[in-house]
């Protein structure tokens, strides 16, 4: 099997067990599970807010429960540690119960939200907030949001600090979801920072009057060191004639080429204009013919429209002769 596959295999595993401890230890305050794999077989460490009641009377109900995970989960040896949490009201996951459970039992849901917040912030949380969704109070749903104190929602603390916990509350008109998040005393935040009073500071060390720029500056610059009589130096000279003075080269270079793309762009411009004045040339020329074609065309209509009122008349005239003759 790939590790991409192992890893959602385990993950799917390990919400299945979660569920089912859920389900079978929702009276004695479940509160979380931590699943490790040991050589000697699968170390599964339960959080309850009452032991006694995971364990059992003798031990019968934890051995129900291992023979269950062996049964249903396949897990090699499972080997099961109960612990007792030292504040329920710290861990998300009984405090969502509760108010689920608050709420079936017909609590109002502003004042189970306010009474369980406050607990919590009595208890020394950092910050909490509930958030309440369904059919609260009426046949639509809605959210309700409660918070107190500071919460992070994104980033590593949110998921590393934030102890987060869901519970679900079935009413007559419908589920409610339970959501609880906490951030416990204690917390260090990233974005925390502390103020030392009566801290001892080292002085800070000061640059001697002496090397000051000043100072530097008074100090007479050094001797350059005399030529011997021995060493021999060649002096030019005269200057040579045939010196090129490479900024000029380029400074020429380039006017030349600004002159040249000056002449190309001229040219272009003329070669336009040439041929926008033969197009309206020959668009004039178009037009003559075509004002020439209809002035010849309300010629013809015009002889047409004589000729019929000509037979017209010539045949009102016979009409009226032979009137006449009758």
């Amino acid at each position: 099997m790939a590790d991409e596959h192992q890893f959602i295999e385990d993950g799917l595993q390990r919400s299945q067990i979660d569920e089912f401890f859920a389900d079978e230890l929702g009276r004695a305050g479940y509160g979380g599970m931590d699943v490790a794999k040991t050589p000697m077989g699968t170390q599964i460490v339960l959080k309850a807010e009452k032991p006694g009641m995971v364990i059992g009377k003798g031990g019968k109900n934890i051995r129900k429960v291992t023979r269950e995970l062996e049964e249903r989960f396949n897990l090699d040896d499972p080997q099961i540690d109960v612990q007792e949490v030292d504040e329920p009201d710290l861990n998300a996951r009984i405090v969502a119960d509760r108010l689920a459970n608050a709420l079936e039992r017909g609590w109002y849901f502003r004042k189970a939200g306010h009474t369980t917040i406050d607990r919590i912030m009595e208890s020394g949380a950092l910050g909490a907030e509930i958030v309440l969704s369904g059919k609260v109070t009426g046949a639509r749903s809605r959210v309700e949001k409660f918070n107190r104190g500071y919460i992070k929602h994104n980033g590593e603390p949110a998921q590393e600090i934030v102890d987060e916990g869901q519970g679900v509350a079935v009413m007559k008109l419908g589920t409610i979801g339970v959501t609880v998040k906490i951030i416990p005393p204690g917390a260090e935040l990233p974005d925390d920072f502390e103020i030392h009073e009566d801290v001892e500071v080292e002085p800070v060390e000061q640059v001697a009057e002496s090397e000051g720029v000043e100072s530097l500056l008074e100090e007479e610059p050094e001797e350059i060191p005399d030529v011997g009589e021995d060493e021999d130096v060649e002096v030019p000279d005269e200057e040579p004639e045939d010196v090129i003075d490479e900024e000029v080269v380029e400074e020429v270079i380039e006017e030349t080429d600004a002159d040249d793309e000056a002449d190309e762009a001229d040219e272009a411009d003329e070669a336009v204009e040439e041929e926008l004045d033969e197009l309206d040339e020959d668009v004039e020329a178009e037009a003559e013919e075509l004002l020439d074609e209809m002035e010849d065309a309300d010629d013809e209509s015009a002889e047409a429209d004589e000729a019929d009122d000509a037979d017209d008349a010539e045949a009102d005239d016979a009409e009226a002769d032979e009137e006449v003759e009758e």
